[in-house]
């Protein structure tokens, strides 16, 4: 009816540095739900086989009922973020049983009704920018009411800093982040 199909697929635009920082927001289709604290340890090993198949380096993530943040750090010569959520989000929906109700255009494309489709991608520009988004993964529980205050494990600042050290190395004159 349209010709090509490909005609109406939607063209976002996303910046791909390798070696590249981002701050990743994710969503599940049902908002209500509490599936990712639920299933927390699938979830996370959901996220470590990706990590080991496609590595990455996580500097912070924050896991709430329905959403989670994550900032994570590509190899130098590596710049595919977008296969790395593709992998975890698919493993995680094939660990759970399909009890969730599927639209008929989900069900005619083979589709799980677990995760939004798309996702929120922000590249770290500078230093202030990637504290700036560990802080709003610290902090997010609190601003919806999970917490009365921030949860640091013991070892997430660690890796923070240890990543805002890398960081700080890869800061030009300009205060852009400069490509490995």
């Amino acid at each position: 009816m349209f010709g090509d199909t490909w005609a109406h697929m939607p063209n976002y635009r996303r910046v791909f540095i390798p070696g590249g920082t981002s701050f990743l927001t994710v969503n599940l289709l049902e908002r209500r739900t509490k599936l990712l604290t639920e299933n927390i340890q699938l979830l996370k090993l959901a996220i470590g086989r990706t990590q080991r198949k496609y590595p990455f380096r996580l500097e912070a993530l924050v896991i709430l009922p329905n959403h989670l943040h994550a900032v994570i750090t590509l190899p130098p010569s590596d710049s595919d973020y977008p296969t790395r959520v593709r992998l975890f989000k698919s493993r995680f929906a094939k660990s759970l049983p399909k009890t969730e109700r599927l639209s008929a255009v989900r069900k005619a494309k083979g589709e799980r009704s677990i995760w939004q489709r798309r996702y929120w991608e922000h590249s770290i520009r500078d230093e202030r920018d990637f504290m700036n988004h560990v802080a709003y993964c610290y902090y997010n529980p609190v601003k919806h009411g999970w917490s009365k205050m921030p949860v640091i494990g013991r070892i997430q600042p660690i890796i923070a800093m240890c990543a805002l050290d890398d960081l700080r190395k890869t800061i030009n004159s300009s205060g852009r982040q400069t490509q490995h």
